[in-house]
């Protein structure tokens, strides 16, 4: 009862998120709207591209994980995430590399780069500025420039559109403008559901968070939702800082589920959450009812949320946007400012004494001098 009263308590959510992280849930649709209208304005003068990888890590990255699962069956164009240092060998003048870094100086995204520049691909880049918008600016790479002075897991609507419209623009896409309408319509339903005052009965993300703060949540995910299921487990733990995991159907049955065979002594640790759809196909919809019967007869609490919409974009930002509402009231219980991300921002200090992104850069810029002498 006392969660409950907490999560109903406009003035201690406030309190308790500093950085009104929340603000940006409330504020979602309007976000995806203003994307919309920034993106609309990408021009495109590539070719066909044979293959496409998405280069960007974290919260910049997830939004190349949802264009690649909601393009897996509309276009015949294969989608990489390159979530590495470097690109994969294929790369080439017939691959189109879009490089999405909200802030712009992101190592491992500027060395993709790099690789992508060396091997004379087709770049596109992403960003809010920072380096990487000043060596596009240098080359003559073409870039879409969106609002700074967001964490960059909350900033998924200005790298995620500007994604899917560029794959329209190259005509790869036909269907991107009718089903993104379809989500915002929706997401401002979700909105509303969650708002601050909603109470916990009436909101299901408020109802979620009471049920599951205090344990190690498992979000699984198929098909459609495998990128949802790992952008709904990322934001649990960055802004409730609690442990999480996802995994995906078919493939946690050929392996994960054995692992709930001698769990008995740690069952009250975790608690799963399934995504699920009402279109979901039969095969899915049978794993998904046997998986569950097998770890009810465990003892672990069991949970579902289910996608809102008719197109995969309305679908998939539906569970999204409640996760994202989730993990800031989760943050809210716990008492913990949903905004730092300390332990991170400690791992990058400690990183700069190697020197990566500085040879990077360097070695970039004397690809931009010789390029620039050569106009």
């Amino acid at each position: 009862m006392m969660d409950k009263h907490r999560l109903e308590d406009p003035e201690e959510i406030k309190q308790v998120d500093k950085a009104d992280m929340l603000k940006f849930c409330l504020n979602m649709s309007r976000h995806y709207r203003e994307a919309f209208s920034l993106a609309s304005g990408i021009t495109n003068s590539y070719s066909k591209p044979r293959n496409i990888i998405i280069a960007g890590m974290g919260g910049s990255a997830i939004g190349g994980e949802l264009l690649k699962d909601w393009a897996r069956n509309k276009i015949c164009v294969p989608i990489e995430v390159n979530r590495e240092y470097h690109l994969p060998a294929y790369a080439n003048e017939e691959t189109l590399v879009l490089i999405t870094s909200y802030t712009g100086d992101t190592e491992e995204t500027l060395s993709a780069l790099l690789d992508a520049i060396k091997y004379k691909c087709m770049i596109y880049c992403i960003t809010s500025g920072g380096t990487i918008m000043r060596i596009a600016e240098q080359l003559q790479i073409p870039f879409l420039r969106v609002p700074s002075g967001m964490p960059p897991r909350a900033a998924l609507p200005y790298m995620l559109v500007p994604l899917l419209l560029f794959l329209e623009k190259t005509g790869l896409s036909t269907e991107v403008s009718k089903e993104l309408e379809e989500a915002f319509s929706i997401i401002e339903v979700i909105e509303k559901q969650n708002a601050a005052k909603t109470l916990v009965d009436n909101s299901l993300a408020k109802m979620l968070a009471v049920n599951i703060n205090g344990f190690i949540l498992l979000v699984y995910g198929f098909g459609l939702f495998s990128g949802v299921a790992r952008r709904f487990k990322q934001q649990i733990n960055e802004n409730a800082k609690m442990m999480a995991k996802w995994d995906n159907l078919p493939e946690l049955d050929h392996n994960e589920i054995v692992g709930y065979e001698k769990i008995e002594k740690h069952k009250e640790r975790f608690v799963a959450i399934f995504i699920r759809d009402k279109a979901e196909p039969i095969e899915i919809r049978s794993r998904i009812e046997i998986t569950k019967n097998l770890m009810v007869a465990t003892g672990i609490s069991l949970y579902e949320v289910w996608s809102q919409g008719s197109g995969g974009l309305a679908k998939m930002l539906s569970i999204v946007a409640v996760a994202d509402f989730l993990s800031v009231y989760l943050a809210v219980l716990r008492g913990v400012d949903p905004f730092p991300v300390q332990t991170i921002d400690k791992l990058k200090d400690s990183l700069k004494k190697n020197n990566v992104r500085e040879k990077v850069i360097l070695e970039i810029e004397k690809i931009a001098n010789v390029a620039i002498s050569l106009r």
